[in-house]
């Protein structure tokens, strides 16, 4: 009797997010939901802003056979180089390393957020600037849990080609100066793992 070979097709690792703060667990919460995406979103992933907790946490999400991609603001390394130095640790610990993912921001996720609207590197010196900014666009934006948890922020900057016109704004803009967002690398892998 001939034995019985698995056809199954073996999936890649579904991609777990880990973020600093609310803004991130909500923005990548509605994203998951509204676009179907493959991704782990667990609430102890969330709510640090200190590199070393966030090494912890991709350290454990790698340990477990998954893909980490940790979403995180620069603002304070602009002011304190001993930030600067953990968050330049983290990127080169990290470099080269397929199965981590560092998504940072100056000054904050809220520029990312901006990109889809605007086509901008202006440098906007903390995240209070890009959110004042980002009301023109968005005039309810708050970041509260009251606001963050409806999803109506969020659907409406999939509509339209929003989504897309961030991630290659956000490409054009690499590298450039001023403002910065590499949240685009976590839509890139969001979609290939779907």
């Amino acid at each position: 009797m001939a034995r019985q070979i698995s056809t199954r097709s073996s999936r890649s690792p579904i991609p777990v997010i880990i973020g600093a703060g609310i803004t991130e667990q909500w923005y990548f919460t509605h994203l998951r939901n509204l676009l179907d995406l493959r991704i782990k979103i667990r609430p102890r992933f969330f709510g640090t802003e200190d590199i070393k907790q966030l090494d912890k946490k991709i350290s454990q999400v790698v340990n477990e056979g998954s893909i980490a991609i940790c979403v995180f603001d620069t603002d304070t390394c602009e002011f304190n180089p001993t930030e600067k130095k953990k968050i330049d640790d983290l990127k080169k610990k990290y470099s080269g390393k397929r199965n981590v993912v560092l998504c940072d921001s100056l000054p904050s996720l809220e520029y990312w957020f901006l990109l889809h609207y605007a086509d901008t590197n202006k440098y906007f010196a903390s995240c209070h600037a890009v959110v004042q900014e980002l009301k023109k666009y968005i005039p309810e934006y708050k970041k509260s849990e009251l606001f963050l948890q409806t999803p109506k922020w969020v659907a409406d900057m999939t509509l339209e080609g929003k989504l897309e016109t961030a991630v290659a704004r956000s490409k054009k803009f690499e590298g450039l100066g001023g403002s910065y967002s590499n949240v685009h690398k976590a839509i890139d892998i969001m979609f290939q793992a779907k």
